[in-house]
């Protein structure tokens, strides 16, 4: 198979089930974080001039209707609690730079090796964030947190309808330079912060027993559902990449009780470090740019899908998504048409 140096285009997953119609008490639950945000008369507070304190239309996207439901989900269903996090995120948000500090200008130096790229997709159409600890190439500092941060921002690009987590992969192959537990903390801090229900599931293979000490360091730091999902060692054979062998046998069996043992396809997978069928190879000259313009490409797009379909909070990432993948349909049914007519 010829080696590819460039991110795989998002799936489409025609069997991907929208958001299921709320009821009860979940209802009421969204019902009053989506009026508190969605109040014309709006301010975020905390923040001394009016003006600059109403939302911007980028947060008002950011609000959507899925987005409302994970910090619900995360406070326990405390809709007070949901609000203030919403409202510590929209500020951390305006702070950290996401709308317009964080470029791909800034990060791209810590980019170079290909420590961190993204590429495929699970089987549950999650985009996979590959890690690679032994291409570090830089100090620490607050540049590599911000790469974590762009990087995270792009594989929420690259999620499909039905989508809202991404796979984490980390591949501790090689000599790796681990980074410091403050570093760990911070980056964990602004994940679970700021950033919650968006991991469907961390991979890590090949740990050497060195750095068992480490994580024992900072599981505490973990909360108590991330840590459900941090699988170490997968199992990878002809057939995909699994769980566990237990996991494997379990799922060959269709027992319900085992949902997704295979993580991966192999063709959505890399071969390096991962066993998979993509010859995937980081050249940063060739697979920079071409991540670059496919995130913004795709962010104008969902930008205009979500105006068309009125521009406020609460509008679904689903009908967002949808909508472009419809269009986008529709748009190469004449292409199918012509090609079929000229074969005839």
């Amino acid at each position: 198979m010829a080696t590819i140096h460039v991110p795989l285009p998002v799936p489409t997953h025609p069997n991907a089930q929208p958001p299921s119609e709320l009821t009860g008490k979940a209802k009421q639950e969204y019902d009053r974080v989506f009026a508190h945000f969605a109040n014309p008369e709006y301010c975020l507070p905390g923040i001394p001039s009016e003006k600059s304190s109403k939302l911007m239309e980028e947060e008002c996207m950011w609000l959507s209707y899925e987005c409302i439901l994970r910090y619900i989900r995360a406070a326990k269903h405390d809709v007070v609690l949901a609000i203030k996090r919403i409202e510590d995120t929209l500020k951390w948000r305006r702070d950290f730079g996401i709308y317009d500090i964080l470029t791909a200008e800034l990060v791209e130096p810590e980019a170079v090796t290909g420590k961190e790229f993204l590429f495929g997709y699970d089987t549950c159409g999650r985009p996979g964030l590959y890690m690679c600890p032994s291409k570090q190439n830089t100090e620490e500092g607050p540049r590599q947190i911000q790469f974590v941060v762009w990087i995270l921002e792009r594989a929420i690009d690259l999620m499909g309808p039905g989508v809202e987590t991404l796979a984490l992969m980390i591949n501790f192959a090689d000599k790796a330079k681990n980074s410091s537990i403050s570093t760990a903390r911070t980056v964990l801090n602004i994940l679970q912060s700021h950033y919650p229900e968006r991991l469907g599931v961390s991979l890590i293979a090949h740990l050497p027993w060195l750095l068992h000490a480490f994580f024992k360091l900072i599981t505490p730091l973990i909360d108590p559902l991330t840590r459900t999902k941090m699988i170490f060692n997968p199992v990878q054979d002809d057939r995909g990449l699994w769980r566990s062998a237990e996991a494997r046998a379990k799922g060959e069996s269709d027992d319900p009780k085992e949902p997704n043992a295979r993580l991966f396809e192999l063709d959505q997978l890399v071969h390096d470090g991962w066993g998979g069928t993509q010859m995937f190879a980081y050249d940063h000259d060739t697979y920079w740019p071409v991540l670059v313009e496919m995130c913004e490409k795709r962010r104008e797009d969902m930008v205009r899908m979500w105006r068309k379909l009125g521009g406020v909070v609460g509008i679904k990432e689903w009908d967002v998504k949808v909508g472009l993948r419809d269009e986008k349909a529709d748009e190469e049914k004449p292409l199918v048409l012509e090609e079929t007519s000229q074969n005839d």
